[in-house]
């Protein structure tokens, strides 16, 4: 928190609003009691008082005197402190995601590139550390010394003993760097740490939900689907590429075949077979041992089952299909080309 000795005429308490009032005592007390404070404040309330604080400016040792009197608290600092945008910022640091944190200073100042570091000191230590790694020295000891001291010293506890030293001299002796630069850094960090990632993780969820939609009915799958593509077209494609259906099973290698046919009785990949048109029989039956084969041929020249009944039956096989690839033991289906 910034602090000056002299006495500038700052502020009066007469003239200061509710939001500058606390803003002001919230600075003073320091982070632990503030932290504490600030976890009963809900956003609206954090955006008032986080607005207030970017242009509190100075206030008198008396100034908080007689805020202190006027609302029965007591405050022990001798000094006179200067609100800044920055001290706010770390307070709430200590108490709110920093996304939100982000959110709320983006607000208050009106730019994202503001509260960026916050964000970047919110990502895995590895993941920083893997990152600062293959930049230029110079660069990664920039980065690092922008960072909460929190998240620096995390990142630089994972690195090799001689990288870390060798990054903290640099921080020691860096020079000034001019705004844009920053400015530039800024941008690519957020590219490369922020969107990139959100993107990786939206692709996860678009695989979380054709998992979702692999394991329910098909009719309800696909009136899913048709809902998504209505609003998010692109999704529902990218969902709809990462499902696996029954007549998939020709995409899968014989390898794959064999392992699937191991694991599913042979009575349900008969009546799963049943209506299905030649090739994908045939897919099937040529990962079979020559006895299996010949029970399942005569199997399926018997009465069809219901479609209740082959349904179930491939809603089984689909389901195992997926459960063995997440154990990794069969290979994805190559959905471009042909099966082996």
């Amino acid at each position: 928190m910034s602090m000056t000795m002299s006495a500038p005429a700052g502020l009066d308490r007469l003239t200061m609003s509710g939001p500058e009032k606390v803003a002001a005592l919230l600075l003073g007390m320091g982070k632990p009691l503030a932290s504490k404070l600030l976890k009963h404040f809900d956003a609206t309330e954090l955006k008032m008082v986080t607005r207030s604080a970017a242009s509190l400016g100075a206030i008198s040792m008396g100034t908080l005197e007689e805020l202190v009197d006027e609302l029965g608290a007591e405050f022990s600092k001798g000094l006179d402190l200067h609100g800044t945008a920055a001290e706010i910022e770390h307070l709430l640091g200590t108490v709110l995601p920093p996304d939100q944190v982000a959110e709320i200073m983006a607000d208050v100042l009106g730019n994202s590139n503001s509260s960026i570091w916050v964000r970047l000191s919110g990502l895995p230590e590895k993941d920083m550390a893997a990152y600062v790694t293959k930049e230029h020295p110079q660069t990664a000891a920039l980065i690092l010394s922008r960072l909460t001291p929190e998240s620096a010293a995390k990142t630089l506890a994972v690195l090799p003993r001689e990288q870390r030293n060798a990054l903290t001299r640099r921080m020691l002796t860096q020079k000034p760097v001019s705004e844009p630069t920053i400015r530039i850094l800024e941008a690519k960090l957020r590219d490369d740490l922020l969107i990139n990632v959100s993107r990786e993780k939206e692709g996860a969820t678009q695989i979380r939900v054709a998992d979702i939609l692999n394991r329910m009915d098909p009719e309800q799958a696909e009136d899913m689907l048709s809902a998504i593509a209505e609003s998010k077209p692109e999704d529902a494609a990218v969902i709809r590429s990462k499902m696996f259906s029954f007549t998939d099973l020709v995409a899968l290698s014989q390898k794959s075949r064999s392992v699937l046919l191991e694991k599913v009785p042979a009575e349900q990949i008969t009546v799963a077979l049943k209506e299905s048109d030649d090739a994908l029989k045939e897919a099937v039956l040529s990962a079979m041992g020559a006895r299996a084969r010949r029970l399942v041929e005569n199997e399926l020249k018997n009465a069809p089952g219901t479609t209740k009944e082959v349904a179930a039956a491939r809603k089984l096989v689909c389901t195992t299909v997926l459960e063995l690839i997440a154990l990794g033991e069969i290979e994805p289906p190559d959905l471009s080309g042909e099966a082996n």
